[in-house]
C-alpha cells in the first residue's frame, strides 16, 4: 500500500505497539467491497491476515456464512472482491476511542481507500468506522454521508458516497459478536445487501 502509514503517532489513547495495517499482495482493481472494522486486536495473532485461524477472521467468516457467502479463509474473502481493514491502525487502550484519534487515523484510511479504483460498497462495521467515514466524506465532499443517529434506526436507508453505497453496520469482531444475536443478524443482512449491490452494478 502506497503512503498508507502513520509516521509520528500523534494519538494519546492508543497502543502503538499494536499498530498494523494490511500488508498483502493483491490486485487492487479486483476489490469491489471495503469492509472497515474498528481497531486491531491487542494480540496481533488475532488480526484478520495473521496465520492459523485468527479470532478476528473467525468471527468475520461466521458473518459471511450467516449472509450466505461460503468462505473459509481470508484468501477466499479476497477472491470474492472484499478487502478488510480497520478504521484506526493502532490498538485501543480503553473501551472507546477519542474523536481526535478517529480523525487522525481517517487520513490514513482515506489514503488506503484511494488504492482501490473499483470499489462499489463500503461496509462500515461499527461506530468507529462510521465516524472515520464521516471525517473522510466531510473533507472530500464537504458533508457527511451517514447521518448521526442510532445505527438500527438509519441502516435501512440508502447512503452513497460518489455513487458508491455505504452501509452503516455493527462490529463483526470480538466476543460480543458471538452473543449479540440481533446485531449478528443485521450484520449478515448488510453483507448480503452489499453483495447484491455489486451484482446489480
Amino acid at each position: 500500500m502506497k503512503d498508507v502509514d502513520c509516521h509520528n503517532f500523534p494519538c494519546q489513547d492508543i497502543n502503538k505497539e499494536c499498530y498494523i495495517r494490511p500488508d498483502i499482495d493483491i490486485d487492487p482493481e479486483s476489490i469491489k467491497i471495503l469492509m472497515i472494522s474498528e481497531a486491531p486486536p491487542h494480540n496481533l495473532k488475532d488480526y484478520f491476515y495473521a496465520d492459523n485461524n485468527p479470532f478476528y477472521l473467525e468471527t468475520t467468516i461466521n458473518a459471511f456464512k450467516d449472509a450466505g457467502i461460503n468462505v473459509s479463509s481470508i484468501d477466499e474473502i479476497l477472491d470474492k472482491g472484499v478487502y478488510i481493514t480497520t478504521a484506526i491502525k493502532c490498538g485501543k487502550i480503553g473501551y472507546s476511542v477519542s474523536a481526535a484519534t478517529i480523525k487522525n487515523c481517517s487520513e490514513i484510511l482515506e489514503k488506503e481507500i484511494s488504492q482501490f479504483p473499483n470499489v462499489q460498497c463500503f461496509l462500515l462495521m461499527g461506530d468507529v468506522a462510521i465516524k472515520a467515514f464521516y471525517y473522510i466524506t466531510k473533507r472530500k465532499i464537504g458533508k457527511r454521508v451517514i447521518p448521526s443517529g442510532s445505527t438500527y434506526k438509519i441502516r435501512k436507508e440508502k447512503f452513497y458516497y460518489k455513487e458508491k453505497r455505504a452501509f452503516p453496520s455493527y462490529l463483526q469482531t470480538g466476543k460480543n459478536y458471538l452473543i449479540e444475536k440481533s446485531k449478528r443478524k443485521m450484520i449478515a443482512e448488510d453483507i448480503m445487501n452489499a453483495f447484491d449491490e455489486i451484482k446489480s452494478s
